[in-house]
């Protein structure tokens, strides 16, 4: 009986010294991820500020290019950007188009009466918004 005993006892010391490198190797494998994840979103903040300093100097270089150049050629206009108002009113006109088709039996006259009423609150929407962005610029 004491040689029975003895053979199991080694197999349980032997189970749990896997069993204890196996735990140990996992904690490992975590704080690797772990390292790992840390560095690749260490890589990502370096390319962005990388791309921010290229537009950085490419906004001064054309910058410079057009305070350089001869009075007489004219610079190529910039890009209007949209007002609040007009993305209030597409934005609203899409959402409202989606639910009204979504909401009313008759599709397409639901999509009709959302995008109008969608347009309407949207344009509204980004007129308040405009309204207190040039507020804010006079003071």
């Amino acid at each position: 009986m004491v040689a029975c005993n003895t053979q199991s006892d080694k197999q349980e010391a032997l189970l749990k010294s896997q069993q204890k490198t196996i735990d140990s190797m996992r904690v490992a494998m975590e704080k690797q991820a772990i390292i790992d994840s840390m560095n690749a979103l260490q890589a990502q903040r370096k390319e962005a500020e990388k791309w921010e300093e290229i537009e950085k100097n490419e906004a001064t270089n054309h910058t410079q290019a057009v305070s350089s150049a001869p009075a007489v050629a004219a610079a190529a206009p910039a890009k209007k950007k949209w007002s609040h108002t007009a993305k209030g009113a597409v934005v609203g006109a899409g959402t409202g188009a989606i639910t009204g088709a979504i909401i009313n039996k008759k599709r397409v006259e639901g999509a009709l009466i959302g995008t109008v009423i969608g347009a309407g609150v949207g344009a509204g929407t980004g007129a308040i918004v405009d309204h207190s962005v040039k507020k804010r610029k006079q003071q």
